[in-house]
């Protein structure tokens, strides 16, 4: 397939990406690689996290925005810079304003989780809430860039964005010479072009090649129905807990490169997401937001074929700990480790305890108990015994519900 001549001048080169490192050494820092032995484990080749979630602001953002506003001209930092975003965009535009005095306005719709929100004022930046979706701060930004003259800074779609965040991809390379595999989440697609770009400019010059493969939100993947299309679709969305990665179209910029050098695009669920994130939590001791999870919920969903050395990355650590609250309780329901059940009882003494010393002889831990006579649909001789109790896996659940459906009691688990 040829290639439109816009798309083969915004493919950046090594001596790009080399020279953007060097204009961030000293802002952003150089985060961890560790080894997971348990997710190496499920995909039987050595699985390393690039612990990006431990980078200044919380985010790989940071490398984009910076290397973005670095290029401005004297001129173009003295008009400021506006973006819009719901939270790791705006965090790295407002620190990297900070950091070269130039004066920033971020659009952040209404529901902006609260410490993405205070992380950015925090920052210097003038923040406008506004809009119940991104969509409206987007035209917000836009709007306000015409009127004022403030360079208005894209969350991806840029040249200079993919340049910035590509750097990561030399870090990979440097910290782990011998990697086969590379797991990236995609949301428009800056992050995956740049490192895709970096990483495979390094093998080459080296004469050898690695593989990268780009996971989104089944939610919001837009990618693989353009990648088939040949060109940039928009897809309708559907809510995700992986927000940060939450796009309905890809970037024109990013498309092109990733159609050119991305080897595969798969797609994962909410429930894989939670699960990811309980898993790191648990084995890695490592918190993430739900869009920065997404490859590591690719291997626990076996997406991912083994080859070699493989990194996931986990390109962000900034949750809600409220998000976080529901996350793990819908992950361990996900790994069937906790589950909620309605059980009809009828209306006398002694019911509550024997279901309580059946759930107890199937070796489940009860957590929560609600015993009520109102609800729809219960005769006057009936109560409804709501319990949620802790698990050890699918087959402990599964023995759970058959011990009190053997004992004449009808569970109904809810959903979570």
């Amino acid at each position: 397939m040829s290639v439109p001549e816009p798309l083969v001048q915004s493919m950046p080169t090594l001596a790009e990406f080399e020279d953007a490192a060097a204009e961030l050494h000293g802002v952003i820092g150089h985060t961890p690689l560790e080894l997971s032995q348990h997710l190496s484990d499920v995909l039987g080749v050595p699985v390393h996290l690039k612990l990006e979630n431990l980078q200044r602001t919380g985010s790989f953002k940071i490398r984009g925005a910076t290397y973005r506003l670095s290029r401005l001209s004297a001129e173009e930092r003295a008009r400021g810079v506006v973006a819009a975003s719901a939270g790791n965009h705006a965090q790295g535009v407002a620190l990297a304003a900070q950091e070269l005095g130039i004066a920033a306005t971020i659009f952040m719709p209404l529901g902006v989780p609260v410490p993405k929100l205070l992380a950015t004022r925090g920052y210097g930046a003038d923040v406008i809430l506004e809009g119940a979706t991104v969509e409206t701060p987007l035209r917000l930004a836009a709007e306000f860039a015409e009127r004022t003259g403030a360079v208005l800074i894209p969350p991806f779609d840029h040249r200079d964005i993919v340049v910035g965040q590509g750097t990561l991809g030399l870090e990979l390379i440097d910290d782990l010479p011998e990697v086969e595999t590379i797991l990236v989440g995609i949301g428009g697609g800056g992050l995956i072009a740049g490192v895709a770009a970096a990483v495979k400019g390094r093998a080459a010059a080296e004469g050898r090649t690695v593989r990268i493969i780009g996971v989104q939100a089944e939610n919001a993947a837009p990618y693989p129905l353009s990648l088939r299309a040949g060109h940039p679709v928009e897809v309708e969305t559907r809510p995700t807990i992986a927000d940060g990665i939450l796009v309905a179209r890809p970037g024109d910029i990013p498309f092109g490169i990733i159609r050119d050098l991305v080897d595969d695009v798969v797609t994962v669920t909410d429930d894989d997401i939670a699960r990811a994130l309980l898993v790191l939590l648990e084995r890695a001791k490592v918190v993430v937001e739900p869009a920065g999870a997404v490859g590591v919920a690719a291997i626990l969903a076996g997406k991912v074929q083994a080859q070699g050395p493989t990194i996931a990355v986990l390109s962000g650590g900034n949750i809600d700990p409220l998000l976080l609250q529901r996350v793990v309780s819908h992950g361990l329901a996900a790994s069937g480790r906790y589950m909620t059940m309605r059980i009809p009882l009828p209306d006398r003494p002694g019911q509550l305890s024997r279901v309580s010393d059946l759930i107890a002889h199937a070796g489940a831990n009860v957590i929560e108990v609600l015993h009520t006579r109102h609800g729809q649909g219960l005769q006057i001789s009936e109560v409804i015994l709501q319990i949620s109790v802790e698990t050890r896996g699918e087959e402990h659940k599964a023995l759970t519900l058959q011990t009190l459906k053997d004992a004449g009691f009808d569970p109904v688990v809810v959903p979570d």
